[in-house]
Parts: structure tokens; C-alpha cells; sequence
């Protein structure tokens, strides 16, 4: 049975190690798009202000009705 040929296809520890800082870099950079495109969006949410709440009854919101 001749191993060479499988032994040279099996990654190296250094190339492993490698790949894996880079899937951790990629991730990293990944997250951080995420997390700015996440906080675009919260941003770009109007906030509400008293006058476009102003004509809602003033109980509007205070209970939750729950059926078990």
C-alpha cells in the first residue's frame, strides 16, 4: 500500500492554522458590516414623538390581554 500520495494530499498543521485565521478574519469583517448595516437600520427608524401619538387614547398601550 503506498501512503505517499495520501500523506501529501492531507493538509499541513500550518496550513490548517492558517485557513482557520483566516475564516476567524473573514468573520470578524463579516460582523462588522453586520453590525454597521444593523444600526443603519435602527437609525433610519423615525422615532415617534408626542404629536404623531397625540391622537391615540391616552390607555393605548398599557395593557397586555393574555388567554391561557
Amino acid at each position: 500500500m503506498d501512503i505517499s500520495a495520501t500523506s501529501s494530499a492531507t493538509p499541513s498543521v500550518a496550513e490548517t492554522g492558517t485557513k482557520v485565521e483566516e475564516d476567524a478574519t473573514l468573520l470578524r469583517r463579516e460582523l462588522k458590516i453586520e453590525g454597521a448595516t444593523t444600526t443603519a437600520l435602527i437609525d433610519s427608524v423615525p422615532a415617534t414623538t408626542a404629536s404623531s401619538s397625540g391622537n391615540l387614547p391616552s390607555h393605548l398601550g398599557q395593557n397586555v390581554n393574555t388567554t391561557a
